[in-house]
């Protein structure tokens, strides 16, 4: 025999399914940009010119965003005002160039630029 129900618990048993989807996909993507984060920290770190060791040792992940919105930001805390100076390279006071040393650019492009597609394809798993 078929089940009658109610259009407003078809309603509620609906939205009660995508909020669950949703909340599924939302902490997945959270822990991959999590994890993409800490690879990205890791190899700033490791590849930081290393004079005395503390301008390596400065860099920080940090949470930002919203809710629904996973977004972290790798930042130099002590010295943010010389990652750009030596990830680009800059002018000498006297003339000429410092050369540039790519620490950060290249740390995020390694495993940045895969993080589009795992997040399509952890949307299409359902989380």
């Amino acid at each position: 025999m078929a089940r009658i129900i109610n259009v407003d618990q078809l309603a509620a048993g609906i939205t009660r399914m995508i909020k669950e989807y949703t909340d599924d996909v939302s902490e997945k993507i959270e822990r991959k940009v999590d994890s993409v984060a800490d690879k990205v920290l890791e190899e700033v770190k490791a590849t930081a010119p290393k004079k005395t060791g503390k301008y390596a040792k400065g860099f920080k992940k940090t949470k930002q965003g919203s809710l629904g919105k996973a977004k972290r930001v790798i930042w130099n805390s002590k010295d943010y005002r010389r990652v750009h100076l030596l990830e680009f390279g800059h002018a000498k006071v006297n003339g000429g160039r410092v050369d540039a040393i790519p620490h950060l650019r290249p740390a995020y492009e390694k495993y940045g630029a895969k993080l589009p597609e795992d997040i399509k394809n952890i949307i299409r798993s359902g989380g």
